[in-house]
């Protein structure tokens, strides 16, 4: 099984997401600053990673885990985000999402609930 193996993705969206890395939000650089460099856990993610017709904040091939923070950040549409969600789930990628607020106000408990779910992916990773 190739554990790193990329979603397809439009090629014209890497110059979109190069944009978004340049232009983050608040709380995209402060969830970036926890999570880069392998400091959760080990576990290597990517910001704004193509896949499909979009674009996920946070991305970890290892694990299949994509971070999405939703709220005032770019253009927010839960209805966008819903169908987002369910394409990408279809190549077997985890979603887990935060508030925007969430990160700002409350950062130790998004690390909590992070450092879970990427290690009970990790978990479930190792059995098969």
């Amino acid at each position: 099984m190739n554990r790193n193996r990329i979603i397809p993705y439009r090629e014209d969206l890497k110059a979109k997401a190069r944009e978004l890395r340049k232009n983050s939000t608040l709380s995209e650089i402060l969830l970036w600053q926890e999570i880069k460099e392998r400091k959760l856990l080990g576990i290597h993610f990517h910001r704004q990673v193509p896949m499909l017709d979009f674009i996920v904040d946070f991305y970890c091939h290892e694990i299949k885990l994509a971070i999405e923070i939703d709220g005032s950040s770019h253009d927010y549409n839960i209805n966008y985000d819903i169908f987002k969600q369910a394409k990408i789930e279809k190549y077997g990628i985890t979603f887990i999402r935060f508030d925007d607020l969430e990160v700002k106000k409350n950062m130790p408990n998004v690390l909590r609930s992070l450092e879970q779910e990427v290690e009970r992916l990790h978990r479930q990773l190792c059995k098969s």
